[in-house]
């Protein structure tokens, strides 16, 4: 079977089962032999089977469509119909039929095809634009390892909507690219991955069916393959553009979003903090910011130095035990302590937020040892709220560990439901400003669960979106003046209601080099937090904390300092001392005079505006080590970003976290940022 669609053409082998040939503007691009699909099979008893095209014994063309049937005696009647259309680019559907009563489709990879591997010395070798925390441009495979879903479920996963943002992902070519994208407007849960097979990489897009035993399966949107251009931003505008024909019901753009707080637009400094111990492995006995009011002179300190106002991010502050959900209140010390603290920030303009912990339930902590549910959970039966294995039976998660020993929630059971609200309904009434309602929940997603008793069908699938759009805005409901956000960026389906979530960059650098896929994508809609930088990848012994504060700046996420309980600044969160901190007085300076800048002519782009698709600025690169000699990342001494003009020109916003001026050039023009500032650019 062949196919074209303007610069592309692909040659089925349909007898054998995988793709032949793939040509995108005249050159091949197909490495290896892979299977044209796999699915898999889960059976009632947990046990799975694998079905692939490679392996059918029987197959049969239509004009657009081969039907793959023989795969073993145990499944003499399962056929599998890859439909495929040559119309803007390739478009594939897949439909599962005639699933024996004891089975049910679990999910189903199509298309499947493989590419030359990651080589930077290899001519036609590649890059692989990733959509995972906020974005990473990836030359070797090998940095960034590979973990295949399973139960219990982790929030690493490269896994849709979780820490993978959105649903596409491409492979670029020297000249050109493969966009590689899922066009789901349900947003169902997808695996969106790439991994090492034989010589080459094989990218994949895995699909969750959501399927009941003995269900039928049949992909109701296309996996569609185009030709880009080879810069990240080429891929990215491909998907922008469906995703602003097809946006999710709860996504508003911020200047139209009436739900929003007037501190939105004119953002606080978050400073985050512990009010016990000093990192999550400490002995957890209060510090010198508490009680809660002893931060209130570091606060002033930051406010008075940046000329804005600030939002106190707490850790620590749950009354049970740290980092123990569903159940933290009343905070620790009391409400009454709690209060003073939350009514002394508000009467000066200031705010409070508090970290939460997702849909956990502690059993254990590690932290305190007094705090044990095991008798709570015995009395009322709580097991069968949690997620279940394909076995049918919930399982000790394993999200942080070395906190707790506990289970994950199922939030679309109705006990499950039940005791999340039990546990948040106080938090929704404290008058808090923020909650990072999610935190451990990365991009908002829940976890996989089977079990066959929760009014869910007992396969992972678009079940799982469409559950937590409700919970969300039943949340929402209960507490309208308080915003809500998660670990990571909220991923796509759930920005509407997660409006101010962490959004750690950093964690790609030791794998390749961080991209704003995120902020070009959803910019217009949400804007989030620098968050506590937890697993930040740099070396603590050099100062690189306006660096880090510069990239977010420049993308429109608020800025975030972490303040260590004397007073100073941690590097970032999980800093065991305070031997190396970063230069304070440089560091609000810093702030002072980007955030001078933002309210001066920034605003309109860092606020709410439109990435544009032309290239940053060209600048000198500065190399910074990593932590534990991982190896040196390659870096802009410049942090930009570039914005459309409603005139149909671009803004250049250029920012320099460096104290001395840095030069840099836009096409053939040469010009020069300010020290510890950032400067605008119209062209």
């Amino acid at each position: 079977m062949n196919l074209s669609a303007k610069n592309i053409s692909i040659t089925i082998n349909t007898e054998m089962g995988y793709i032949a040939s793939m040509l995108i503007n005249g050159t091949e691009r197909c490495a290896d032999i892979c299977p044209l699909f796999i699915v898999r099979l889960c059976h009632r008893d947990g046990s799975y089977c694998y079905l692939k095209s490679t392996e059918a014994l029987n197959y049969t063309v239509d004009s657009d469509s081969i039907i793959y049937t023989g795969f073993g005696d145990a499944l003499p009647d399962v056929s599998i119909k890859v439909t495929v259309k040559a119309e803007d680019g390739i478009l594939w559907w897949v439909s599962v039929c005639s699933v024996p009563d004891e089975y049910a489709v679990e999910w189903v990879e199509i298309p499947k095809i493989c590419l030359r591997r990651l080589i930077d010395n290899d001519p036609l070798g590649g890059k692989i634009i990733f959509p995972y925390d906020e974005g990473i441009l990836l030359t070797d495979e090998s940095l960034l390892p590979r973990y295949e879903p399973e139960f219990p479920m982790s929030g690493a996963y490269f896994i849709f909507p979780n820490k993978v943002c959105s649903q596409f992902m491409a492979y670029l070519f020297e000249n050109d690219g493969l966009y590689i994208g899922a066009h789901d407007t349900k947003r169902g849960f997808k695996g969106v991955d790439f991994y090492r097979n034989g010589n080459g990489i094989s990218l994949q897009m895995r699909l969750y069916t959501g399927a009941n035993f003995g269900d039928d399966y049949t992909s109701d949107f296309p996996v569609v393959w185009r030709v880009c251009g080879p810069h990240w931003k080429s891929a990215a505008e491909i998907y922008r553009v469906w995703l602003e024909n097809n946006l999710p019901q709860n996504m508003v753009p911020i200047e139209n979003n009436k739900s929003l707080p007037k501190w939105y637009k004119e953002p606080p400094i978050i400073v985050t903090y512990p009010v016990r111990g000093i990192h999550d492995f400490d002995e957890m006995y209060p510090n010198a910011l508490f009680p809660y009011v002893n931060a209130l002179p570091h606060l002033k300190r930051i406010k008075d130095g940046t000329g804005c106002n600030v939002m106190s991010l707490l850790m620590h502050w749950e009354g049970t035990a740290p980092w123990a959900p569903p159940y933290m209140w009343p905070p620790y010390g009391g409400e009454d302590a709690f209060n003073e603290f939350k009514n002394a920030l508000h009467k000066n303009g200031d705010l409070l937020g508090v970290y939460c912990s997702g849909f956990g339930y502690t059993l254990q902590s590690k932290l305190i040892k007094e705090y044990n549910t095991s008798e709570t959970i015995k009395e009322k039966g709580h097991l069968k709220a949690m997620c279940q294995s394909p076995e049918g039976k919930p399982k000790l998660g394993i999200t942080c560990t070395y906190q707790r020993i506990g289970y994950d929630i199922c939030p679309a059971s109705d006990l499950g439901r039940t005791i999340l609200e039990e546990g948040y309904e106080p938090i929704f009434k404290s008058g808090v400003d923020y909650a990072q309602i999610l935190d451990q929940n990365h991009g908002g997603g829940q976890y996989m669960c089977y079990a066959r008793e929760h009014n869910h069908p007992p396969m992972p699938g678009e079940w799982m979106t469409s559950n937590l759009l409700k919970t969300l805005s039943d949340w929402n409901k209960k507490a309208p003046n308080m915003l809500f956000g998660c670990e990571s960026a909220a991923s796509e389906p759930f920005i509407g209601n997660l409006l101010m979530s962490d959004n750690r960059f950093e964690l790609n650098y030791p794998f390749g080099t961080p991209i704003p896929v995120y902020a070009y994508l959803y910019h217009e809609y949400v804007r989030n937090f620098m968050g506590n930088q937890c697993g930040c990848p740099f070396e603590p012994k050099v100062d690189t904390l306006r660096y880090r504060l510069a990239y977010s700046f420049s993308i429109g996420d608020i800025m975030t300092l972490t303040l260590a309980p004397n007073g100073e600044l941690m590097t970032h969160w999980g800093t065991n001392d305070f031997i190396h901190c970063p230069d304070m007085d440089k560091t609000l300076l810093f702030i002072k005079n980007v955030m001078k800048f933002y309210h001066r002519v920034g605003k309109k782009y860092l606020y709410s505006g439109k990435m544009s698709s032309l290239p940053d600025i060209e600048c000198e690169e500065i190399f910074i080590p990593l932590f534990r000699g991982r190896k040196v990342a390659n870096l802009p001494r410049l942090l930009s970003s570039v914005w459309e003009e409603k005139d149909g020109g671009v803004a250049y916003i250029v920012v320099n976290p460096e104290d001395e001026p840095v030069t840099f050039r836009i096409g053939d023009e040469t010009y020069e940022a300010p020290p510890l500032n950032a400067i605008l650019i119209i062209k």
